[in-house]
């Protein structure tokens, strides 16, 4: 169940910065890719590099214990209370955590790093960036949910709420019909309300299970404003 490789999209500059993107359940680093290749055309994020994880082959229960690429197993995909692979949840935020200190291990400051996904991708990155005791630059996720609502505030305290003033970015499209547009209002409200973190949670009318330029152009500004430009420092 090991994981391949992580796709690396290096700074072309001075290295100042890092970006780790999660894909979605079925989905692999290499989707995800094109969004680092298109700023680099544009002459942006020159001092960041972009890493795109994959998540190993396990057996998913709602797809009739199909393999395939994901980041924890889904038992149901019903209700957002519903029960969630713990084992599967904290093992992937294992392998996150390791990215983020194998960067800071490199010389790159925690809070000079960015964690985000889509869907399972995001879900994972908002669990990790709520419960690491790491101070992150930001956590994006993108038509995505909360798991280990239930627990998260136990998390949370582990972790010393170390992005208790972290930005987040949410960003979900009115009629997904695969996480649901309300799974993710009630996941900012959570973030917001009961854990008092700052979030941006934007809605983007007439979208499905997936980004449109508008939302990228949003997460565009997100990281940009999360990590001033290097000669700023």
């Amino acid at each position: 169940m090991a994981n391949k490789a992580a796709l690396v999209v290096p700074a072309i500059k001075k290295h100042t910065a890092t970006v780790i993107m999660a894909h979605g359940l079925g989905d692999s680093g290499a989707g995800w890719v094109s969004l680092a290749e298109s700023w680099r055309r544009r002459g942006k994020f020159e001092d960041v590099k972009f890493i795109f994880p994959n998540a190993p082959n396990i057996p998913i229960t709602v797809n009739m214990g199909m393999h395939m690429p994901g980041w924890y197993d889904i038992t149901n995909f019903d209700d957002l209370k519903q029960a969630h692979d713990e084992v599967g949840i904290l093992r992937s935020r294992g392998v996150f955590t390791k990215f983020i200190t194998d960067e800071v291990a490199a010389g790159i400051p925690s809070n000079r790093i960015i964690l985000g996904g889509f869907s399972q991708g995001g879900a994972i990155s908002l669990f990790t960036g709520l419960t690491t005791p790491h101070k992150l630059g930001g956590v994006f996720g993108l038509s995505c949910y909360l798991v280990l609502g239930d627990k998260i505030k136990d998390f949370v305290k582990e972790a010393s709420e170390a992005n208790k003033d972290t930005p987040f970015f949410m960003a979900h499209g009115d009629v997904d019909q695969v996480v649901k547009f309300a799974w993710g209002q009630q996941t900012s409200e959570v973030l917001q309300k009961e854990l008092g973190h700052k979030v941006d949670f934007k809605v983007y009318r007439g979208l499905g299970h997936s980004a449109d330029m508008k939302e990228i152009d949003d997460l565009e500004k997100f990281i940009k404003d999360c990590l001033p430009a290097s000669e700023a420092l």
